[in-house]
């Protein structure tokens, strides 16, 4: 079924009540005053969650434990599934006290940040703005970046396919050029509703592909002592900015938090987040496991490129996920182009919006495209994804967002959540530079090695 919230949640431009200067927390009950058309159940909160998270991400997973080794590949993956479902969790938390705090039934991401920033330290509340225009922004490049990904993930499996089947030799480009074609016309749907019969496809593409890959990887008997403990701790960034673009969904939260019906069961024991975290955590963790097991060094961006072409089954596979990315890509492109489009169509005029939308929709897509001819190859491009944008919205501004909120008296005894925060935050700092430096070396790599093969 379709998400049943407004695309209006997932960016800062929701008109807001003027909050009062100063008033009693406990006064205030948020969660009474929203007035959402459909609200979601529980459980259609946690499906939606679900379906968020167990994207791509979970494919990417056995390159991930490539580049970690069996047993930190699985610490590892548990650890950063923990530390990204905290910073869910403070975000959320975070939002429901501002809104408790300004009167404001509901925010998104970018205004729980502005007006916690409004109303925190005095000589951080010029920032307010800023943090706002950041977290937007932030976002808009974040979605831009993983649809990137999708083009190169789209061209890169049709490019096995029709080549192994048909015994082309066209290198990667020319299919990225190709993916153009349908990218250009899916990336037009400017209503959610349209995009409704797409996403149910990829859907079921997605499962399937699931069922078909771990035919594969079940089917044999597995050796594990071939397979290292720990693989070596110049690859460990790419682990780890890996993992965390697998695994952030930190976009959608809000927009599923802020159209549910009951949204005190969103955190808590068991909760929404924690059951969707706990199940994401556990299927990328054996994913990733078996899927290095299975195919250990050889491992590729997508363990679907691993299935041996030779069968029917695996190029039905690698055709479903690429149908499925196709098909999700007017989703993943249409939440940035809104954010964008709401900044900038007052400065339209209105009998101009039809062709303006189109060639401003036509123009980053065509840029997109460009990046993706600039780097093809899947491995190193999501690892740079993944330490720049994700690490920085989905662990760092959290953090940062707790941190003024409960500046300076309310930082727990010892000023623990100070120091849990800056912890994270280095974290995150260290995933974004490492990361990013590892992915720009290996995609440096590849125009400067000659024995590369595309």
């Amino acid at each position: 079924p379709a998400a049943e919230y407004n695309v209006g949640d997932f960016n800062s431009t929701t008109k807001l009540a003027d909050a009062p200067a100063m008033i009693d927390d406990a006064e205030y009950n948020p969660f009474e005053h929203r007035q959402i058309e459909k609200p979601n159940s529980t459980t259609g909160s946690l499906i939606h969650l679900l379906k968020s998270s167990l994207g791509t991400g979970i494919l990417a997973m056995p390159v991930a434990f490539k580049n970690a080794g069996l047993l930190f590949g699985a610490i590892g993956t548990i650890v950063v599934g923990l530390i990204c479902t905290h910073c869910v969790h403070i975000l959320v938390r975070t939002s429901h006290q501002i809104c408790q705090r300004t009167r404001i039934p509901v925010l998104g991401f970018a205004e729980t940040a502005e007006r916690v920033f409004e109303y925190g330290p005095p000589k951080l509340r010029r920032l307010a703005g800023f943090s706002k225009a950041f977290v937007d922004y932030a976002l808009m490049a974040t979605y831009y970046s993983a649809g990137c990904v999708y083009i190169v993930f789209i061209a890169t499996s049709f490019h096995d396919v029709i080549n192994y089947t048909t015994d082309n030799d066209w290198n990667v480009r020319i299919y990225i050029l190709l993916t153009m074609i349908p990218i250009l016309v899916i990336g037009q749907i400017r209503e959610l509703k349209y995009l409704v019969p797409f996403s149910a496809l990829a859907n079921l593409f997605i499962v399937v592909t699931f069922g078909i890959t771990l035919y594969y990887i079940f089917k044999d008997p597995l050796e594990f002592d071939d397979k290292p403990l720990f693989s070596s701790f110049g690859t460990l960034p790419l682990f780890f900015s890996t993992v965390i673009f697998a695994m952030e969904g930190i976009g959608v939260v809000m927009p599923v938090e802020n159209s549910m019906a009951k949204p005190q069961h969103f955190l808590g024991c068991p909760g929404v987040l924690n059951t969707a975290m706990g199940t994401v955590i556990v299927l990328y963790a054996v994913i990733g496991f078996f899927g290095y097991v299975r195919f250990g060094d050889l491992a590729k961006g997508s363990v679907t490129l691993n299935l041996p072409l030779q069968d029917d089954l695996a190029i039905a596979a690698q055709i479903l996920i690429a149908l499925a990315i196709l098909f999700t890509f007017g989703l993943q492109f249409y939440v940035p182009m809104d954010i964008l489009w709401r900044k900038i169509q007052h400065k339209i005029p209105k009998n101009k919006h039809m062709i303006s939308q189109i060639a401003l929709r036509s123009g980053i897509m065509i840029i997109m495209g460009g990046v993706g001819l600039a780097v093809p190859e899947l491995e190193p491009f999501i690892g740079l994804v993944g330490a720049v944008f994700f690490s920085s919205l989905g662990l760092f501004v959290p953090c940062v967002v707790e941190t003024v909120f409960y500046w300076p008296n309310e930082l727990g005894k010892f000023r623990w959540v100070l120091i849990k925060n800056i912890i994270f935050g280095a974290f995150s700092i260290f995933a974004l530079v490492a990361g990013a430096y590892v992915s720009i070396r290996d995609i440096v790599a590849l125009y400067t090695d000659d024995d590369h093969e595309e």
